[in-house]
């Protein structure tokens, strides 16, 4: 089967069962309900991350029967079916965080061992390949992106445009069929979601394109030029914020597992900005990303520069965004 061939019809699959989920929802009263912590105004149905996520695991599957995709990232992606599971559990009936972890360690444990754990970090010639060091923290760094992402789904089409950037480049620079697989799932669920969203993804879609994205760029550091750096790069705009507004919550001895609307694109938007118009500033401020981390990769002895000037940006952005509404 033609790979874009494919591509097109999961697309419309999402899109469809995007659809079906939305009216099943509405139907059964399955509504995220605003509340002070929220960035929406009205009951909006939630959940429609399950459509992209079916729509993922049977594109995935296709091309492991079809032989398009390397058979260790495939079992490795499916061990996110236990992750999906225990999510959508928590956005029918919302568990206990020490439940939601538990799984959550279980699947990074699981999708590390099928991948053999991650190959040595090399920076500037310096070489980093213990295990007793890489293993823990690769696990950690799973967990942390799976929970990070879903802070970070908080406005309409947001999580959905970081995934879409993040899975473009990545496939230009790879050129893998799963990261097409994935660009045609979340694009058919794009629709519904761009502001004002007609449906949420919920738990079960954040945590997932969380889960996804990460495991694509330990394997990806594995067997090609983009190292787990690179991606880490690519990924920044989310992890960054997710990462200074946790220790700066932390600084203001805050209950950290406690909602709340601290995060920057939270705040632009609490500051007077449509979702619209401040997912169209991602765009904008995800650019010059873009652009060092293809510098990086073209240019590898200046990695940890280019690094450090990612860092150094996003936190000009950041304090920004203060000036606009201030951290309290």
């Amino acid at each position: 089967m033609n790979i874009y061939l494919l591509t097109g019809l999961l697309c419309i699959l999402s899109f469809i069962l995007t659809l079906l989920i939305r009216k099943y929802a509405a139907k059964h009263q399955i509504m995220d309900i605003p509340n002070e912590r929220s960035s929406h105004v009205n009951p909006t149905p939630r959940g429609g991350g399950l459509a992209f996520v079916l729509t993922w695991y049977i594109g995935i599957t296709i091309l492991f029967f079809l032989k398009y995709i390397d058979s260790r990232l495939y079992f490795a992606l499916l061990s996110g079916l236990l992750l999906a599971c225990i999510s959508i559990i928590d956005d029918l009936v919302t568990l206990k965080p020490v439940i939601r972890l538990s799984f959550q360690l279980i699947t990074a444990v699981v999708a590390v061992i099928i991948l053999h754990g991650i190959d040595p970090l090399v920076i500037s010639g310096i070489t980093i390949s213990s295990k007793f060091l890489l293993y823990p923290i690769l696990i950690i760094g799973i967990v942390w992106f799976i929970n990070l992402y879903n802070f970070l789904d908080g406005i309409d089409g947001y999580a959905s445009l970081e995934a879409l950037t993040i899975g473009l480049f990545m496939y230009i620079i790879t050129g893998e069929n799963s990261i097409l697989i994935l660009i045609a799932s979340v694009l058919g669920f794009f629709f519904w979601n761009w502001p004002t969203a007609k449906i949420f993804m919920g738990d079960v879609g954040s945590t997932q394109l969380g889960f996804i994205l990460v495991i694509l760029g330990i394997y990806f550091h594995n067997i090609s030029e983009l190292s787990i750096i690179h991606w880490m790069m690519l990924s920044s705009l989310f992890w960054f914020d997710a990462t200074i507004t946790l220790v700066r919550r932390l600084k203001n001895h805050e209950k950290i597992l406690e909602a709340h609307k601290k995060h920057a694109y939270q705040r632009i938007v609490q500051s007077g900005f449509s979702h619209q118009k401040t997912i169209i500033y991602s765009i904008i401020v995800n650019l010059p990303i873009l652009g060092l981390t293809w510098l990086s990769i073209e240019f590898p002895s200046v990695l940890p520069l280019l690094f450090v000037i990612n860092m150094i940006y996003l936190y000009t952005v950041v304090r920004l965004v203060d000036k606009r509404l201030p951290f309290r």
